[in-house]
């Protein structure tokens, strides 16, 4: 099994690789410290698994997500968090992932996640209880499409994209250097999240990255 691992803190991945290499069925690890580089990296080595935090710079682990799940199909994902909450949960089951495991769970639940992945089975860390399932298929599934309480399904990818980045701080100048297009299309992208969003000034978009896991408190 090969397998991708992406977090943004280079001891976590440390940590997680030396139990993977403790296991027999892994044959190689790859590492990537933002989701822009993961992204590159899934699509050069085409992983059978890729192991991605939810809270990464540039392009977080829901967003990248929801793109492998399009581009290369044939890698199973399972996000990595601290967070299990009914709505990050829903945000990533519906993304396309396979299992979502939590950063404090025990070292023993990592192989058992992985052998049921790969046997195509969806994995849930036992510590996320039956309430945040219930959510998930109860309100946590029904879509608020405007203010602060919308969920991010009511952007498109590349405005996710770009409120990520302006949510960590990125100018408009930098944003269009990153992803190579125009300041003005930044601009006219950012007016049309907010107009969707119904937020009309940065401090909410902010609120808003953070609440919804497109970002981490801490940056």
């Amino acid at each position: 099994m090969r397998v991708l691992l992406a977090d943004d803190h280079a001891l976590v991945r440390a940590g997680i690789r030396a139990l993977l290499a403790g296991l027999p069925d892994v044959e190689t690890v790859v590492e990537a410290g933002d989701g822009q580089e993961a992204l590159a990296v899934l699509r050069e080595t085409k992983p059978d698994l890729a192991l991605i935090d939810i809270a990464m710079p540039g392009l977080n682990g829901l967003e990248l997500a929801a793109r492998v799940a399009r581009e290369a199909p044939g890698t199973r994902l399972v996000i990595l968090s601290m967070h299990g909450t009914p709505a990050h949960v829903a945000q990533a089951l519906r993304a396309g992932v396979s299992g979502y495991l939590l950063k404090d769970a025990a070292a023993d639940e990592l192989p058992v996640l992985l052998r049921a992945v790969m046997r195509g089975e969806t994995y849930l860390s036992p510590a996320i209880s039956k309430q945040v399932v219930d959510g998930y298929l109860g309100r946590a599934t029904s879509p608020v499409t405007v203010g602060e309480g919308a969920t991010p399904d009511v952007l498109t990818s590349r405005q996710r994209e770009i409120l990520q980045l302006v949510a960590e701080g990125k100018s408009t100048k930098e944003v269009a250097q990153m992803l190579d297009v125009s300041a003005k299309t930044v601009e006219t992208h950012r007016g049309q999240i907010m107009e969707r969003l119904g937020i009309h000034d940065l401090a909410g978009l902010v609120r808003y990255a953070i609440r919804t896991g497109l970002v981490s408190p801490d940056r």
